[in-house]
C-alpha cells in the first residue's frame, strides 16, 4: 500500500503541463540550463554567456511588427535584435541576455517615451488576461481595485527602459512592484552611445516569474517553480520611439515575438519556452545523487528515489541501520528513531560512484 501511494505521489509530481493555448502554434523556443557554477555574472559582459549555444538565440528575424504592420519584415538598418534566455536548476530565475542595435536610441525623457524591451512571463501557464484593462469582470469591479486585485498578479509585465537614464530601470506593468528590485531582480548595461545616436546596447538580467504576486504582501507571493522540461508562457516586444516628440503609446514600431499585439495583457498570447536539462558536456558520465520523502513519520516510513545521471547497472542503498537494498527506489522503514547517514553506490558501464547524505534523514 505504502508504495503504491508512493508511486502514484511520484507520477503526479512528475507531470508537466502542456503547452496549451499559446500563440504561434507548434514554434516552442529553449531555455539555456546553466550549470550551478557558471552562473552568469549580472555585469553588462556576454562573457558568461559564451557557453549558449546558437540554437539559444532568438533572433529580430523571429518578431513581427504588429503595429507599423511591416510583419517580419524588419530593417536590420533600423534595428535588430538577439536574445537568449538561461535559468539554473534550483533557482526560479530567468536569465536574459539581449542585445541589440537600433539606428536611433530614444532615451532622454522621464515618462514611457524610451526605447522598451517589453517582457511578459507566465511561470505556471495560467493563461488569460493579465492587466486590468483585458479583466472579464471590469464592468462589475472598477479599474482601481482591479490594478491591486489583478494587474500582473499571476502573470507579469516588465517595461525595461534600453537604457535607463535618470529613471528606474524597468517599469513593472501592475501592481506588484517589488518585483523589479533584490532579491528578485537584477540588471545592468553597456553601451556608449548618447541619446539620439545609434549603436549597440547589451542588457543582462534575471527576473522572478510569480504563480502569485500580491501588491502589498511580498511575503505572500508565491514563485514559479522552474524545473526541467517544465514548459513556461514568455514573450516578448520591442518598443521603438526613433525620432520626434512620440507621445506615449505613439512609438515607431511594436516588435513581438508572439506575432499578436495583445501578448502585452494576455497570457494566452504568449510563446512556448522549454526549460532545457543541462547538457551532457557539462556532466561526468556518472553523477549519483538521491532524494527521500518521509511517508509516515510515526511509523518511520521513508521512501528513496534515484536521481543518478548516466547509465546504471546496480544500485546498492545502505541504509544506515544496518539493513540495505539492491532495488532502485526503495521503500524502507527504519525500526527506530535516530539520525541516519545514507548512501546510495552505483555501478555501470562508465565505472563505479556513491552519494551519502549525512544525517539528513532523521526520525523521531
Amino acid at each position: 500500500m505504502i508504495r503504491a501511494l508512493f508511486a502514484a505521489a511520484i507520477a503526479l509530481t512528475a507531470y508537466t503541463a502542456p503547452a496549451q493555448a499559446l500563440e504561434r502554434e507548434g514554434v516552442e523556443f529553449k531555455i539555456f540550463q546553466f550549470p550551478a557554477n557558471m552562473i552568469p555574472t549580472i555585469d553588462g559582459k556576454t562573457d558568461d554567456w559564451r557557453i549558449v549555444g546558437k540554437e539559444y538565440v532568438i533572433g529580430s528575424d523571429q518578431l513581427s511588427d504588429t503595429v507599423r504592420g511591416a510583419g517580419t519584415n524588419i530593417d536590420p538598418k533600423d534595428f535588430s535584435c538577439s536574445v537568449r534566455v538561461g535559468w539554473v536548476k534550483g533557482m526560479n530565475r530567468l536569465y536574459f541576455l539581449y542585445e541589440a542595435y537600433d539606428d536611433f536610441w530614444k532615451f532622454d525623457t522621464t515618462n514611457l517615451c524610451n526605447d522598451i524591451f517589453e517582457v511578459v512571463v507566465d511561470g505556471d501557464l495560467s493563461g488569460g488576461p493579465l492587466i486590468k484593462h483585458f479583466n472579464p469582470n471590469k464592468d462589475r469591479v472598477s479599474t482601481e481595485d482591479l490594478h491591486f486585485m489583478f494587474h500582473s498578479v499571476h502573470a507579469q509585465n516588465y517595461h525595461i527602459f534600453t537604457p535607463a537614464e535618470g529613471k528606474d530601470w524597468n517599469m513593472v506593468w501592475g501592481c506588484p512592484q517589488y518585483t523589479k528590485d533584490l532579491p528578485w531582480a537584477n540588471y545592468a548595461y553597456d553601451y556608449n552611445f548618447k541619446n539620439g545616436q545609434s549603436g549597440k546596447l547589451v542588457l543582462e538580467f534575471w527576473i522572478t516569474p510569480f504563480d502569485y504576486a500580491p501588491y502589498d504582501a511580498p511575503e505572500r507571493a508565491i514563485e514559479s517553480k522552474l524545473e526541467e522540461n517544465k514548459i513556461i508562457g514568455l514573450s516578448w516586444s520591442v518598443l521603438d520611439y526613433d525620432a520626434g516628440n512620440n507621445k506615449e503609446g505613439e512609438y515607431s514600431g511594436f516588435m513581438n515575438l508572439s506575432h499578436k499585439t495583445t501578448m502585452y495583457g494576455d497570457a494566452s498570447d504568449l510563446v512556448a519556452f522549454r526549460l532545457m536539462p543541462l547538457g551532457d558536456r557539462f556532466r561526468k558520465p556518472l553523477e549519483v545523487n538521491w532524494t527521500f520523502t518521509v511517508v509516515d513519520m510515526d511509523r518511520r516510513v521513508v521512501a528513496f528515489k534515484d536521481q543518478t545521471w548516466g547509465k546504471v547497472n546496480t544500485w546498492t542503498w545502505d541504509f544506515g541501520d544496518g539493513t540495505t537494498s539492491n532495488e532502485q527506489n526503495p521503500v524502507h522503514q527504519y525500526a527506530k528513531a535516530g539520525e541516519y547517514v545514507v548512501v546510495l553506490s552505483v555501478e555501470g558501464p562508465a565505472g563505479k560512484a556513491r552519494f551519502s547524505r549525512v544525517w539528513d534523514v532523521t526520525l523521531r
